[in-house]
């Protein structure tokens, strides 16, 4: 994925739940390096957490720079303890030599599927398939994930997003912008798509200049719009312009100007200080004990 594609895959987001594990298992477990971290003091204004209320963070773990590799976007709001899994995220295929052993010696749990594939799970529930091969560029390959209904999904994903058909039989499909890049598989499950409250999404850059005309598809087309174009800024960092969609399934897609992006992505040095930091400062579950509560399961 180097220099500038028409579109480029760029990452998936989690909500999670608890921070301080979830860090380890990214870290330690899948052996990847925190990117960037953020903290947010003000979110939805509509739950009364005390010191907590809004307070959330924005964290960016993987293998290599967001300019070059797939990367995990993970969420965390400081007053919510878990949240409900649906159907609709079913994995993310990672190539190495080394997870497997790693995972083992630190106990966690390895799982076998029907195909004889290998799947550690992380603290809140999300799949990852572990392929024991070297890989050759992003070890992060695919993101899997659930349709009701395959042809519809091609439709919107292929004709209207321009995504190129890699494989394609009766069940699922692999698609992609570019060869090299991680691709997305759709898997048709016979059943209609539950997003619970754990709903991810995924995320793709392309030109700035063809956003608007990507948003003008979208809608002559109708679909389903969540976000139209608008710009984004973040204190101190690049302004971006972005679209989010939603597919027939109503998976979530992000598609953000790629140049502004570029420079809003740079890695920080200081990320997993940062990160660190956060955790070390966060009290928020001996605060709700204190108050004799629990966190809210979303």
């Amino acid at each position: 994925m180097s220099g500038v594609e028409s579109k480029r895959a760029l990452h998936f987001v989690f909500k999670v739940g608890n921070r301080s594990e979830t860090a380890k298992f990214y870290r330690d477990v899948l052996g990847m390096k925190f990117l960037r971290h953020e903290e947010f003091e003000e979110g939805c204004k509509a739950s009364c957490n005390g010191p907590y209320d809004g307070k959330w963070s924005k964290s960016m773990v993987g293998y290599g720079p967001e300019d070059s590799h797939f990367v995990i976007e993970l969420t965390y709001n400081y007053g919510i303890g878990s949240y409900k899994l649906g159907n609709d995220f079913l994995s993310i295929t990672v190539h190495s030599t080394t997870i497997l052993d790693k995972a083992k010696a630190l106990g966690h749990q390895v799982t076998l599927e029907e195909d004889g594939v290998s799947v550690l799970t992380s603290p809140d529930g999300y799949k990852f398939k572990i392929i024991p091969k070297r890989s050759h560029g992003d070890p992060v390959k695919m993101v899997s994930l659930a349709s009701s209904n395959l042809k519809k999904s091609m439709d919107f994903w292929s004709g209207l997003c321009g995504m190129k058909i890699f494989s394609l039989n009766n069940k699922s499909a692999e698609l992609g912008f570019e060869h090299d890049q991680c691709r997305l598989e759709l898997v048709d499950i016979g059943e209609p798509v539950d997003h619970g409250t754990a709903f991810g999404r995924i995320a793709f850059a392309c030109p700035s200049s063809e956003l608007p005309k990507l948003e003008k598809t979208m809608k002559d087309k109708k679909q389903t719009i969540l976000t139209p174009l608008v710009s984004l800024d973040t204190p101190g960092k690049a302004t971006v312009q972005v679209v989010i969609l939603a597919d027939p399934d109503g998976h979530e897609i992000c598609f953000v100007g790629d140049e502004s992006f570029r420079k809003l992505s740079q890695v920080d040095p200081n990320a997993d200080i940062l990160l660190d930091e956060a955790m070390k400062a966060d009290k928020s579950d001996e605060w709700f004990a204190k108050k004799g509560k629990k966190k809210t399961v979303a």
